[in-house]
């Protein structure tokens, strides 16, 4: 996701949110954090508002995004307040997950690559969680019409019900679609997905 009109986009709203301190959750953040726990993977963190509220929370976190903006952002909140949040700017249509982790989020991250990437990151991302550990995945779906974000060459709006057959055999905890006014009267269409994994 470097260099690309979807990173300079957020680029451009991190820059506005952090020169009017917003650090607000938004509802989804909001609706996931009561299920982070323990080692955490923020894939597609942002601001770092969540990974800030899971390590205020007892959580460790590993912080990732392709904004230089957002992550040098984070990286100063918290050495402020000496959480383990480790935060790193990295492309994350390429990237490869480490380690494991005890719960996983993917807030509004998967859409902003081409649909192949995507799935080999959910593929990778679930790989990498424990037995018996959390994923909270969102992404826009097809009926989203508000586009402005997306690099033309490099996005994927998935059918409305891809998330729940991903995570088909999981044990799904909440499976939720959202559509939200957008500008120019166009719409966000969000599927989101809270799930343990077997």
């Amino acid at each position: 996701m470097s260099n690309n009109r979807s990173v300079e986009f957020f680029d451009r709203q991190f820059e506005r949110q952090i020169h009017q301190s917003e650090s607000a959750l938004n509802p989804f953040e909001q609706a996931a954090l009561p299920h982070l726990r323990g080692r955490v993977l923020d894939f597609g963190c942002g601001m770092g508002n969540l990974a800030m509220a899971a390590a205020r929370a007892g959580c460790s976190v590993l912080a990732l995004d392709a904004s230089e903006v957002a992550i040098s952002h984070l990286r100063q909140l918290a050495i402020a307040e000496g959480l383990p949040v480790e935060a790193q700017v990295a492309d994350l249509s390429r990237y490869r997950v480490n380690g494991e982790f005890d719960t996983i989020v993917s807030i509004g991250l998967l859409m902003f690559l081409d649909c192949a990437a995507a799935q080999r990151a959910l593929a990778d991302l679930q790989k990498h969680l424990v037995p018996g550990g959390t994923m909270v995945v969102n992404v826009l779906v097809e009926g989203t019409t508000y586009m402005d974000m997306f690099d033309p060459n490099a996005h994927c709006l998935f059918p409305r019900d891809f998330l729940q057959a991903q995570f088909s055999g999981w044990q799904v905890i909440a499976s939720v679609h959202q559509d939200f006014a957008a500008p120019g009267d166009t719409v966000k269409s969000f599927a989101t997905i809270v799930a343990c994994k077997p």
